[in-house]
């Protein structure tokens, strides 16, 4: 097959994007996700809780429910209509760690599980610290 009839033949099955309908269920979606973060924090802040306890509450209750949606299938659905919606910064997160972990459970607690966890996670905490390192080497020396 030549490059020619491989390009006609991709064109042919590939169905065209619908952009403006893409980005506005990204934004409906990832608006939702915020919004229910927020009233996570709100009803926390009703129970007198101290604004950084019910923070870290909403942070650990936001990736409680990112996790529990990915066990049960759920969030891949979301994502699917929501796109990049869905990669609100926690809830994408834990997606992203648990569905490794969950897809190879089978495999063991320590190969499996434990293992896979960081497929994902790995690279994006060793390039987060060494543009934290670099960033803080910068910060220093700029302020000598």
């Amino acid at each position: 097959m030549t490059k020619e009839n491989y390009s006609k033949l991709v064109d042919l099955r590939s169905r065209n994007s619908r952009m403006g309908l893409d980005c506005l269920k990204a934004f409906l979606i990832g608006g939702a996700i915020c919004t229910i973060g927020q009233g996570i924090l709100e009803l926390f802040l009703m129970t007198e809780l101290s604004e950084n306890d019910a923070k870290t509450l909403t942070s650990v209750t936001l990736i409680f429910i990112g996790v529990m949606l990915t066990a049960l299938h759920l969030y891949e659905r979301i994502a699917k209509h929501g796109g990049a919606g869905t990669l609100v910064p926690i809830t994408g997160f834990a997606n992203a760690m648990s569905s490794p972990a969950i897809e190879f459970k089978a495999e063991g607690l320590i190969t499996g599980l434990a293992a896979k966890m960081f497929v994902i996670a790995g690279p994006v905490l060793v390039y987060g610290t060494s543009a934290a390192v670099l960033y803080g080497v910068i910060y220093f020396l700029t302020t000598l």
